[in-house]
């Protein structure tokens, strides 16, 4: 079989310029983004959005607590293997203070984030999430997590899938500087 060399180098051309658009697309969220630090070690911006149970949820409105903010999807794949790690880690953490908070980021509708949600065992707060809210926090991977100490500060955050012991640490580590926290009190 005969390929056309004309053919080739257009294909060729074409995956060259996408590489390169991708790779300025990266590079420009990253200098932008929650990578820079504009919002490690400040107080996580606030929101009120509706949440599953029919009421709302105000970030502000944790304070006291750790709390670990995931934004996923229904349809993110990695998102589904965190799910039912957060559902153990509320579980376990949870009585020391701690609160997962689920921020949907989807198209799908309220009634079947509800219905996912359900099938998943979620035993935390899902809250439907806004476009504004997705910028603020420079949402451009799903999933991607932000943990908050008990000021709500934001003192870490993961992109993407880690494993559960990465979430584990991170906890952890915004229960201990919760504790000093709380000790002042």
């Amino acid at each position: 079989m005969k390929r056309n060399p004309l053919i080739l180098f257009f294909i060729a051309v074409l995956v060259t310029a996408m590489l390169f658009a991708g790779l300025r697309i990266a590079r420009r969220n990253r200098a932008s983004g929650p990578a820079k630090g504009q919002l490690m070690g400040n107080l996580a911006p606030d929101f009120e959005l509706p949440a599953l149970d029919g009421k709302n949820l105000k970030l502000s409105g944790l304070r006291g607590k750790a709390v670990l903010l995931n934004f996923w999807a229904t349809y993110c794949e990695p998102c589904k293997v965190e799910m039912p790690w957060f559902v153990e880690l509320q579980k376990e953490y949870g009585p020391q203070g701690f609160q997962i908070v689920g921020v949907a980021n989807d198209d799908a509708s309220t009634e079947d984030i509800a219905k996912f949600a359900k099938e998943m065992g979620v035993n935390y707060p899902i809250v439907i999430g806004k476009d504004s809210v997705s910028d603020t926090y420079n949402i451009s991977v799903l999933p991607t997590t932000f943990f908050l100490d008990r000021d709500g500060k934001l003192i870490g955050r993961e992109f993407g899938l880690r494993s559960r012991g990465v979430f584990v640490d991170d906890i952890k580590q915004a229960l201990r500087q919760g504790q000093a926290v709380q000790a002042r009190k």
